[in-house]
């Protein structure tokens, strides 16, 4: 997996987080660069941990698996695109609260940890292609630090439209990658 694939891999991985910290910048009174950093801090160290997880489990079934990984890759990130794409373009949820609230860190964490459930699954699918799990980790984190922090301080402004457009797109460059990988193997 080259480095241009995993920069838009961790891009597709940051924007489900980058749709629900709109949704949480939405909620909360004017928040602050600081506050938003920290949120994106937050959510960057969780989707960076996730798919050393989900490596770490994945590089345990490799020996078994080792002529269909490409096709285990590509099948993981299709469903994960797909997932996403659906929920994008799904209907939108209504807050049940509209006066802003102040986020609890707890709660902070769990949605976090929600949004990274998809990096734990790309994580086993790379651990069936040839890629520094400890690069593509770092860069889910920092491309979700980045992502969700922008989401925190434009969520006031821009409401979820763009958080499901976020996950549309991130879900059509899942795809886009796993057929990437699925192309290098079968042309290698």
């Amino acid at each position: 997996m080259n480095f241009p694939s995993l920069i838009l891999l961790a891009f597709a991985m940051s924007t489900d987080a980058f749709a629900a910290a709109i949704g949480k910048g939405a909620a909360m009174q004017k928040p602050r660069l600081l506050q938003a950093l920290r949120i994106g801090l937050l959510f960057g160290v969780i989707e960076a941990i996730t798919p050393l997880i989900g490596w770490f489990a994945g590089s345990v079934a490799t020996q078994w698996v080792s002529e269909w990984d490409h096709w285990i890759a590509f099948t993981l990130l299709l469903v994960l695109g797909g997932r996403m794409i659906r929920e994008g373009m799904g209907k939108e949820e209504e807050e049940a609260s509209p006066e802003p609230q102040k986020q609890s860190l707890l709660m902070l964490a769990l949605t976090a940890v929600a949004t990274s459930i998809d990096a734990m699954a790309v994580g086993v699918g790379l651990a069936f292609v040839d890629v520094s799990i400890l690069e593509a980790s770092l860069l889910i984190g920092l491309a979700t630090t980045l992502m969700v922090t922008i989401g925190v301080m434009v969520g006031r402004m821009l409401g979820s439209v763009v958080g499901k457009r976020a996950e549309i797109i991130g879900g059509v460059v899942l795809i886009g990658v796993g057929a990437v990988i699925l192309y290098e193997h079968l042309g290698a």
